[in-house]
This record gives C-alpha cells, sequence and structure tokens, in this order.
C-alpha cells in the first residue's frame, strides 16, 4: 500500500480533548509504587491455549499471594462453572488471606451480576467489578445504542451493584471499568464514569474504584498518558476514588503506558505477570515493579527469587517467557560480546573495592536481587567473547586470576574451541581446555621433586624425569624457580628466560591452595604455564614445567 492509502485505512482518532494540559510530563519519575491488582487469573488465564484447571489455579493463586499481591481477580464467575467453582474452593477452603481482596468480574447485566453476587458469597473482602463497552465503534457495531443508552446501562449495574451490596452487608466495594476506554470519546468517558460515581456515592473512607482499560493500543504512549490526566483533573470525587489503569499492549507499549498513566495521576495498575493476556498480552507487572526498584523505589511485591516463579508461571500456564522478557528471560544479565564482558568484569571488580551503590557496566540491577547468578548468568563464552569475560569466569567459578599479559592467549584459545564447536562454552569446559593447555602438558618432561639448598643463592636437586628415565640435575640460582629453570636449561640445552611470574591465593583458609603463572620468552615468542598446590614452590615449579613443555611442543622436539 501507499502511503497515502495506510493513512486512508489505518487514521486513528485518538479521541484527546482539543484544550488538554499535560502536567504529567513535568514529572521526572514515579516516586511511590501503585496499588496493584493481578488479573492473571482472570484476563490472562482466559488467554491460554488450554486454560488452568482448579488445582492449578489454586496453585497460582498462592503464588501470587506470596509475590505480594493484595488484590487479585479471580475470575468471571458467570462465564462458566469452572470460573463460579474456582472462586467457591478458594472461599470454602479458606485459602484467602485477611490482608488480600479477591476480585471478581461482571457485565453490566442483571443476572450475571446477581450470579457474581452468589460467587463471592462468604469471601473476606470483595471487589465486584463491573464494566461495559464504550467505544464509537462499539456502541455502532456490536450493541446498536446511542451514547444515552450505554451510558444507562452502566448506571443501572451499578444501582444493582450497590443494592446488592447492601443486602449481602459484607465487605463489597466497586469497580467500573469503561471497557475500550482508549477508543472512547474522552469527555463522554468521564460522563460516563461520573454517572456511576453519583451512584455510588463513594467517600475517603471507602473510595470506589474508576479503571480505564487500553482495551486496544492504539495509542501513543503520551496521548493515553494525556487521556489518564484529563480523567483525573475532570472526575467527580476523586478524593474518594482509586484512579487505575489496565493497559494491554498491542503496538508494544504497555509498560510506558503504566508508567506514564501512574505519572499522569493514576494510583493502581492492573497487569499479569510476564505480561500475559488476549492477543498481545496485559502490561508486565514483572517488570513494571523492577523498573521501580531500578530507580530505588520498593515496588511491595517479592521477586527476589524470579527464576522459581518464571519456572511455576511457565509450568502452570503452559506459556513461555522470552529469553530477552526483561529482568526475568534467561539471557537478559547475559553478555557475550568481548568488550561488554570486558566492562562488566572491570566493573565487578571495581565493586569489590569500592562496596555499596550498585554501578556496573550494562547491569540496571544487581542480578543477585532477583535471584540470579553472577557465575552462570552474567558472562558466558562463544566466539564472540573477549579476554575480560574469560577472565571472569575462571575467577568467579574456580579462583583462578589470569595475569594481564596471558589473557589475550587464553581468548584466542576459548575462540578457537567455540569456533570449532560451533557453541556456547559452559565454565566447566573452558577450566577443562585451561587446565589440559597450561596446567596438565607433559609430553616432553615432568619433575616429580626436587630439593633446595642455601648456599650463595639457592642450589637445586633437580629430579627430571622423561619416559622411563630419570636424571637428578643441579644447578643454581638467585631463587628457587630460577634454580630449577636453569636445570631445565642445562638438561635440554635451552636459551630462555623467564619473563613472566604471578601467584595468587586459589581459597581462604588453612587448606588453601595457590596458583602460580609463569612465563618463558624464547625466540620472540612467551609461552605459559600455569601451576595449581596447597605449597607456593610447588605450585610454581609446576608452571614452569608446563611452560617449558608448551614452548618445546611448539618448537617440534617432542
Amino acid at each position: 500500500m501507499t502511503t497515502e492509502q495506510i493513512k486512508e485505512k489505518y487514521e486513528r482518532s485518538y479521541f484527546v480533548p482539543q484544550e488538554m494540559t499535560c502536567d504529567w510530563v513535568k514529572k521526572e519519575y514515579v516516586d511511590k509504587a501503585p496499588l496493584w491488582c493481578s488479573v492473571d487469573l482472570r484476563d490472562g488465564n482466559q488467554a491460554l491455549v488450554e486454560p488452568m484447571d482448579l488445582e492449578e489455579k489454586l496453585e497460582f493463586f498462592q503464588m501470587l499471594v506470596e509475590i505480594g499481591f493484595k488484590e487479585i481477580e479471580v475470575g468471571f464467575p458467570a462465564a462458566s462453572d469452572t470460573e463460579y467453582h474456582f472462586i467457591r474452593a478458594l472461599i470454602e477452603r479458606n485459602m484467602i488471606p485477611q490482608d488480600v481482596t479477591i476480585q471478581v468480574l461482571t457485565q453490566a447485566r442483571e443476572h450475571i451480576i446477581r450470579k457474581t453476587f452468589e460467587a463471592v458469597e462468604g469471601a473476606p473482602h470483595v471487589i465486584v467489578h463491573l464494566y461495559n463497552s464504550t467505544s464509537k465503534i462499539q456502541r455502532e457495531q456490536v450493541f446498536k445504542k446511542d451514547r444515552e443508552e450505554i451510558k444507562k446501562l452502566a448506571v443501572d449495574g451499578a444501582k444493582l451493584l450497590f443494592e446488592l451490596a447492601k443486602q449481602d452487608g459484607g465487605d463489597i466495594r466497586f469497580e467500573y471499568s469503561p471497557e475500550s476506554f482508549s477508543q472512547t470519546e474522552i469527555e463522554y468517558a468521564c460522563e460516563v464514569c461520573n454517572a456511576v460515581l453519583d451512584v455510588w456515592q463513594p467517600t475517603k473512607e471507602r473510595k470506589a474504584i474508576i479503571n480505564l482499560p487500553s482495551t486496544v493500543q492504539v495509542a501513543m504512549p503520551h496521548i493515553f498518558a494525556g487521556q489518564i490526566e484529563y480523567m483525573h483533573k475532570h472526575m467527580k470525587y476523586r478524593d474518594a476514588v482509586v484512579l487505575s489503569v489496565h493497559p494491554h499492549n498491542d503496538r508494544g507499549t504497555g509498560i510506558s503506558d503504566a508508567e506514564f498513566g501512574v505519572l499522569a495521576g493514576a494510583d493502581r495498575v492492573e497487569g499479569t505477570l510476564f505480561g500475559n493476556g488476549e492477543r498481545t498480552g496485559n502490561v508486565d507487572i514483572v517488570t513494571l515493579a523492577m523498573n521501580l526498584v531500578c530507580h530505588g523505589v520498593d515496588a511491595g511485591l517479592d521477586f527476589s527469587d524470579i527464576p522459581k516463579v518464571r519456572e511455576r508461571y511457565e509450568r502452570l500456564t503452559g506459556m513461555k517467557v522470552s529469553e530477552r522478557t526483561p529482568y526475568a528471560g534467561a539471557l537478559v544479565f547475559t553478555a557475550f560480546s568481548g568488550s561488554h564482558q570486558d566492562a562488566i568484569s572491570k566493573g565487578m571488580a571495581w565493586r569489590e573495592e569500592h562496596p555499596g551503590k550498585w554501578a556496573v557496566p550494562y547491569l540496571s540491577i544487581d542480578p543477585k536481587d532477583v535471584g540470579r547468578e553472577y557465575e552462570s548468568d552474567v558472562i558466558r563464552i562463544n566466539s564472540q567473547s573477549g579476554k575480560g569475560g574469560i577472565a571472569f569466569i575462571l575467577k568467579q567459578n574456580f579462583g583462578i586470576v589470569l595475569p594481564d599479559a596471558m589473557k589475550d592467549e587464553v581468548r584466542i584459545l576459548m575462540k578457537a574451541a567455540s569456533d570449532a564447536g560451533h557453541k556456547e562454552l559452559a565454565p566447566q569446559e573452558i577450566y577443562q581446555i585451561f587446565e589440559d593447555t597450561y596446567i596438565n602438558p607433559r609430553p616432553v618432561f615432568d619433575i616429580p621433586e626436587c630439593h633446595f639448598k642455601q648456599t650463595g643463592g639457592i642450589t637445586a636437586e633437580v629430579t627430571i624425569a622423561q619416559g622411563q628415565e630419570k636424571y637428578v640435575v643441579t644447578a643454581s640460582g638467585n631463587g628457587r624457580l630460577d634454580a630449577v629453570s636453569n636445570a631445565l636449561k642445562v638438561q635440554f640445552g635451552l636459551d630462555y628466560r623467564l619473563t613472566g611470574y604471578e601467584e595468587h591465593a586459589v581459597s581462604a583458609g588453612s587448606s588453601s591452595k595457590a596458583a602460580a603463572f609463569v612465563g618463558v620468552l624464547c625466540e620472540g615468542k612467551v609461552f605459559w604455564g600455569a601451576g595449581i598446590d596447597e605449597d607456593i614452590i610447588k605450585s610454581s615449579v609446576a608452571a614452569l614445567v608446563a611452560a617449558v613443555n608448551n614452548m618445546k611442543k611448539a618448537e617440534n622436539r617432542i
């Protein structure tokens, strides 16, 4: 289609008032968490290919309680026997904590409203959520009713709710949603909501909820925020109303709609875990909550073990959480890029020296705050990885701190292994390659033992094993390692010099081991070896042995 054809076909009227102020844009960020309402068990469940059965829904409800939701929409009891019996099971099994309010949905139709009240009888705290669609396209195409007739549906439903709640005598609160709010003329949407509020006469002590759903997301987030601000400023009984938003994600901007909506005056957000819901889904409350935490705001929900929440969600719903889903996806804290890995590795090292606020390149939050592990989640190695990332894996998982001069050689080694296998390298594979290359190589010789004497310098009596033969060579040097090195030069007629030596403790405590790294320079090339032992002298000698073996192997002198 041409640009003109597209414009003609999809031109939208967003029903924004002609004179609309946008004070919300002056706010920098959300400084406190909104009230949260999970609609996983109603809006989310109805969108599943295979809706949850009774026991699955009961387990899901328990998970929502554990996370910390205080308002949970549990179903549309008049829609099916399954919904009805689930709500009755929650009540009759006494599964609803005293500080949790269940919410039930009902259309603005008398028999459905009455069935809904039957379903919640005996519940400690209930929100009855009334709705009817108000948009122009729904009025004209679906209901064949004008504005006044649609408003009357809402008002009549509100009156019946009020009467039945008075008869019930329990703790029942009211919520009204002008369904398809985002496609409704804004002044008319406000008119309908105010008419409903006139029936309910809410007070500060007993507030009503007006919920504004972007049932179909059609406008950019700032336009939706403008609609919310208009309602916030023009709604009657505003100090006695909890203004709620219920963003869907048709345009992929559900998170922005919710955050902008709260800036624009909303007090409450309805959504689901990981954004499950009809079509492209509802707004993802996990992401919303962790976005607040990222800015230093207590979200009031416990996502300290997101992997566990994700596992239960996937098992109960049959849905999958994408690898790139914020905070929860398998790869969201993972860096494969060499430059990213290097920056993260340096940032983590800096943080060890400067504990306090979280500030690590490429990581907006501390993965441990959501139950993730640095060792398995943050840096993973493939052919794109750099020396910093590989060094990080060896340090975090195995306590091995590579010398800077050795890191690039190890990077090339691991890149070749990843390329050859066309795969990511797991930490244990990385260590095995490192061990085989720098710790274990003994193709030419080994030193099973050596003894030292203090003379003018140090004299070493070195036993050198070659195949089935053993030789004892004596040499002196300015230190133990230098003396052993001179013995090797005598035995093999070698010409090299020691060019790199580093050592460090692998682990703390009386039984800690020491790691040593030795580099030998021969004809312009450095050959490395490593040794690990509880005795630093033994680990140093082992590193020298590995380095010289690597040198002789490269010279084809095996």
